[in-house]
């Protein structure tokens, strides 16, 4: 049974849904049987992030930021300043560099203009608006006490929102993603291409310099997706379905999985597995890329897939893991893995193994032609391997709330799952047990201080 709290009342609201794998209402493995709905966004709300264990913020296309309590569901503060839609934001944490021990959020608006906010005031400190096209992202580098701005140009700026060094204008497009990588490099994605810039300070002069090092023409199709695995790999996925494994020192590819069906391993090239023409019904965009440092988790079409690290190979997927397209996914540190999509569908996934029984089979991926064909005996080993890795993916919780495309969600060990939506709200998911005993020991204190 799912609780609605809901200004202070219980409301049970009905929700009709046609989804390919359904649980009902008996979900023993979902622990997420209570919801807040928090109103005040009046547009998608499309970006959410972390400031502290109790605060959160919220940014979307209205072009506000709203600062909430997680404990209670209160709204601390609303920040207005910008007057387009919010297309990125990035927190920059109190440390003892600043001179306030406050924590700082940027926030980058298609009205070209990037905005420093105090989120313990909620007052703005910076209004930057030099930009001659919109920022798309933000990217805070804490070790070296500085943040970047990637539009048109990638700028490179201090704490107190002095520029310190910029690119060149790119001019067929601007840059859509950005990560840190090691040795102060930095990869940004512009269309289809991976470029890498190093940032390059002088502690004499205090001066800045950011230079490009080498462009990856890779992909066939634009990058949609770009993240980091660790200290020695990072990878991207594209608009066709190719996901690159890159080695974040030598900037070269460890591993490439493509859609092309036709195409075929080559013992020059990194191997390859080849998608099946029928793998995806509607799609094949990869929309999101997370990972936990041995599996990477790949929001594709409507379908989620495992690829692993070690194997190179994909472990577990559900083709049709939504009605629509999956828009992100994660798994939880509580191994748990969760994907939400445009159907408006929160769903929890559990990575089982497979039964020894039963025989391995490559799914929608070939994931046997791997490696020289003339090393029988290796690829008999690595086939054992790869069979012994493989898992399924059992979904175990539902969660059915918003009217519209799920854009994100944030994760709390102690306050649940947070999701944001076109709809305009955002939803917190309570461990129903947990919210039980707290409230049960709350009205045991207050009996206690009556008594006194």
């Amino acid at each position: 049974m799912l609780r609605w709290l809901l200004g202070g009342r219980d409301v049970q609201e009905p929700v009709e849904k046609s989804l390919v794998l359904c649980l009902g209402d008996d979900q023993p493995k979902n622990p997420y049987t209570e919801l807040q709905v928090l109103k005040g966004h009046s547009d998608i709300v499309r970006f959410m992030v972390w400031i502290d264990d109790i605060r959160f913020a919220s940014a979307g296309d209205d072009g506000v930021v709203f600062l909430w309590n997680v404990q209670t569901g209160e709204r601390l503060h609303e920040l207005r300043g910008h007057s387009r839609p919010i297309t990125g934001i990035a927190l920059i944490p109190s440390t003892y560099h600043l001179q306030s021990e406050s924590c700082h959020l940027l926030t980058a608006s298609s009205d070209k203009t990037v905005i420093i906010w105090d989120l313990d005031t909620g007052s703005q400190i910076h209004l930057l608006a030099e930009f001659q096209s919109s920022v798309k992202c933000l990217m805070v580098i804490e070790r070296l006490d500085v943040w970047l701005s990637g539009a048109d140009k990638i700028c490179v700026w201090n704490y107190n929102a002095e520029l310190l060094c910029k690119t060149t204008c790119f001019k067929d497009a601007d840059v859509s993603l950005m990560i840190e990588l090691p040795k102060t490099n930095i990869a940004a994605v512009i269309r289809k291409e991976l470029v890498i810039f190093k940032l390059v300070t002088s502690s004499e002069s205090h001066t800045w310099e950011i230079t490009e090092m080498r462009r990856l023409s890779n992909h066939e199709d634009d990058i949609r997706a770009l993240i980091t695995i660790n200290d020695y790999t990072f990878a991207t996925g594209s608009h066709v379905g190719e996901l690159i494994i890159w080695d974040a020192l030598e900037w070269t590819v460890k591993a490439f999985e493509s859609q092309f069906w036709n195409a075929a391993p080559q013992s020059d090239k990194p191997a390859e597995i080849k998608i099946s023409r029928t793998a995806y019904q509607h799609e094949t965009c990869i929309h999101h890329l997370s990972s936990d440092g041995e599996n990477i988790f790949a929001a594709i079409g409507t379908g989620i897939y495992v690829y692993n690290l070690q194997t190179k190979t994909v472990i577990a997927y559900q083709q049709v893991a939504h009605d629509s397209r999956v828009l992100h996914i994660a798994k939880l540190p509580n191994n748990q893995l969760v994907s939400c999509s445009v159907d408006g569908s929160v769903r929890l996934w559990e990575l089982q193994e497979l039964p020894p029984a039963e025989p391995a089979t490559s799914g929608i991926f070939s994931m046997w032609g791997i490696g020289r064909p003339n090393k029988q005996q290796n690829q008999m080993v690595k086939r054992k391997l790869e069979c012994s890795m493989l898992k399924t993916l059992e979904l175990t919780g539902d969660l059915i709330g918003h009217s519209g495309a799920v854009q994100m969600f944030l994760y709390s060990k102690d306050h649940g799952i947070v999701t944001c939506s076109t709809d305009h709200l955002i939803i917190f998911w309570k461990d129903g047990e947990r919210e039980s005993q707290l409230r049960s020991k709350a009205l045991f204190q207050q009996l206690e201080q009556d008594d006194v």
